[in-house]
């Protein structure tokens, strides 16, 4: 969620949402996350969520996640944002692809963490850890490679959580 928050922050053209009338540039990284519930999916949102540390986030989010299963969520608490995480890597999910809420403009989709095998930077072959990450976006706000930037971007925050601590 921080990792996405900062990167909406720092590529402005992807925190936008698509209306009849225009694009609309958002300021605040307002994240939506997919909350699984017996009778389908809902998102809660994180709001101002680049101005927020790791902690309350992650205590946010599980408040809202619980809510969310109690059915106390208040409208405001899940409309709103231009972007959504989907992670069905927590249930095994290697990779797939996530579909947009409109009328959010991307959203992202978290695979499982798996051992692979992989190259290390001395050209040695070792066992490492690798998450698939796939970012689904409206064309009409973000084009292919203003995307590509921004999955780039979130991949580094994660290759590098010590940044997001700033």
């Amino acid at each position: 969620i921080k990792a996405s928050a900062k990167s909406l922050q720092d590529n402005p053209k992807c925190n936008a949402i698509w209306t009849e009338e225009n694009i609309v540039q958002l300021k605040s990284s307002d994240i939506a996350v997919a909350v699984a519930l017996e009778d389908g999916l809902i998102t809660p949102i994180i709001r101002n969520a680049e101005k927020k540390g790791l902690e309350e986030i992650s205590l946010e989010m599980k408040e809202k996640a619980q809510q969310a299963k109690d059915k106390k969520l208040l409208p405001s608490d899940y409309t709103g944002g231009s972007f959504s995480i989907s992670n069905l890597g927590m249930m095994g999910v290697e990779s797939f692809d996530a579909v947009i809420n409109p009328p959010q403009s991307s959203i992202l989709a978290v695979g499982s963490s798996i051992k692979k095998p992989m190259v290390n930077e001395r050209g040695d072959i070792c066992i490492g850890e690798m998450m698939s990450l796939t970012l689904s976006a409206d064309h009409r706000v973000i084009d292919g490679a203003v995307g590509a930037v921004f999955l780039g971007s979130i991949a580094d925050y994660l290759l590098n959580p010590l940044r997001l601590l700033i």
